[in-house]
């Protein structure tokens, strides 16, 4: 078994020369590895070819890239290529003692172990953090779980759309009177994925600082929790557990999310003193309502809400949503259009930022030469960063991982590979679900699609 890596020169990226084994599912710590692969790290995702990424199909995760299946459809699911971009696949069974064998010998020659099963697996495994840094010393686990490792919910498992109900955030989102409701997509995931590269990054600085291992251990309840502090603190100060309130302010009138001309159009606009509100007033072209008595004050506003909102809801169906924003704004109202995943692909200051990057895919993927992905929230001043490479095809770095990093002999890998330990194909796929567009945007699994998609995102074919 060989370490053979070598020093990065001082202008390589930012984690050149360091070694992850990723050994995640899903959405947050995937994600988050795939960042830390933009920034140069060397990321090895361990993938059970018996149990497939979620990320790799199934009902929620299985958009195909340009909607076809091909001959492997596990690799070209855009979500997965998305999340593991830059990375290198090894397929392991650790379901079986000869394929915790390898991982063993993978932490051993690493610097990083990501993980986001329940505390239990790792522990039984006799890979947990007490155990894996006797593996390697000075060794950074990173840990992502619903709850945690201790405490008696760190059993449990746990996801980002449950979560919002057990941290809280369910129970304030949601409009005036009706019922709690989820805030977004996978929302507590995101954030999730924010600490595991930071948690990642202070691990290594404080590795490089006293010369000692830590584990990073991130319990996604807790992240909700964060979302919630003036809620938490208005409780622990005045016993007040507060209400939905919808798209309205606490104190401050008005506040709304208005539907505006157009499919599915809205816009949003706040006045924060009497000032922006008689601006509000001239611009929809009614200035007489910021001296009616009404409305005069932030108090009447407050009282008269809905009042105001048929108001704005009647101009707002007269203007398209980036017309409105630009009228506001211009007046020195707060206001912003509500983007769409169309509006954010081709906004000019997504652009501006290149924030979408284009990714160029080998002829043998059949997936075109360049895929679009989202690339980091951040920027560099003196170095560049970009996704260094398309998601891998599972198993694809079987041999160069095993033989070239590890120093296994070709009749050991043959070995493995005949005992079903290892594997490039995945022996009991989940297929994604196949649909015309037109019916994934008929039964609501996409709001739209633009046929021309490609060329409006100067991507080659």
């Amino acid at each position: 078994m060989t370490d053979d890596r070598s020093t990065p020169d001082s202008g390589k990226l930012p984690l050149a020369g360091l070694r992850i084994v990723d050994i995640s599912n899903v959405i947050s710590l995937p994600y988050a590895s795939g960042l830390l692969a933009d920034l140069g790290a060397e990321v090895i995702k361990v993938e059970g070819h018996s149990r497939l990424d979620t990320s790799r199909g199934g009902a929620l995760t299985s958009v195909l890239t340009d909607n076809l299946l091909g001959d492997d459809p596990w690799n070209r699911i855009g979500s997965f290529n998305l999340l593991n971009r830059g990375k290198k696949s090894v397929a392991l069974d650790l379901s079986r003692p000869e394929g915790r064998v390898v991982l063993t010998d993978l932490i051993k020659v690493s610097d990083v172990v990501m993980e986001n099963f329940t505390p239990r697996v790792m522990r039984n495994w006799g890979l947990d953090y007490p155990n894996a840094v006797k593996l390697r010393p000075g060794l950074i686990m990173v840990s992502c779980s619903g709850f945690g490792h201790n405490g008696p919910y760190s059993q449990y498992p746990g996801q980002a759309t449950t979560l919002e109900a057990t941290h809280g955030l369910a129970y304030v989102t949601g409009y005036r009177g009706d019922e709690p409701s989820k805030a977004g997509q996978s929302f507590v995931d995101f954030l999730a994925t924010w600490a595991l590269v930071s948690g990642t990054l202070l691990g290594l600085r404080y590795r490089h600082r006293f010369g000692k291992g830590l584990w990073v251990d991130v319990g996604m309840y807790q992240l909700g929790t964060y979302m919630l502090s003036e809620r938490v603190l208005d409780w622990e100060a005045n016993h007040r557990l507060g209400e939905r309130i919808g798209n309205r302010h606490p104190f401050l009138a008005p506040q709304g999310c208005y539907r505006c001309a157009g499919d599915d159009a809205w816009c949003t606009v706040l006045a924060r003193d009497d000032e922006e509100w008689a601006a509000l007033c001239r611009t929809i072209g009614r200035p007489e309502l910021a001296t009616d008595e009404r409305f005069a004050t932030n108090d009447a506003r407050m009282t008269n809400h809905d009042a105001i909102d048929a108001i704005i809801s009647a101009w707002m169906a007269g203007q398209t949503k980036f017309a409105a924003m630009e009228l506001l704004q211009a007046a020195g109202v707060p206001a912003g259009a509500v983007f769409d995943a169309r509006d954010l692909h081709l906004n000019a200051h997504v652009k501006a930022r290149g924030l979408l990057e284009t990714v160029a895919y080998p002829p043998d993927r059949e997936m075109g030469k360049q895929r679009t992905v989202i690339g980091r929230p951040w920027k560099l001043s003196k170095l560049p960063l970009a996704v260094r490479g398309p998601g891998p095809r599972l198993g694809e770095h079987n041999q160069e991982i095993l033989g070239g990093v590890l120093g296994y002999s070709p009749a050991r890998m043959a070995e493995l590979e005949g005992a079903g330990i290892i594997a490039t194909r995945p022996t009991n796929a989940r297929k994604p679900v196949s649909m015309p567009m037109e019916e994934r945007v008929k039964s609501g699994r996409l709001a739209a699609w633009d046929p021309d998609y490609k060329e409006r995102l100067g991507m080659e074919d």
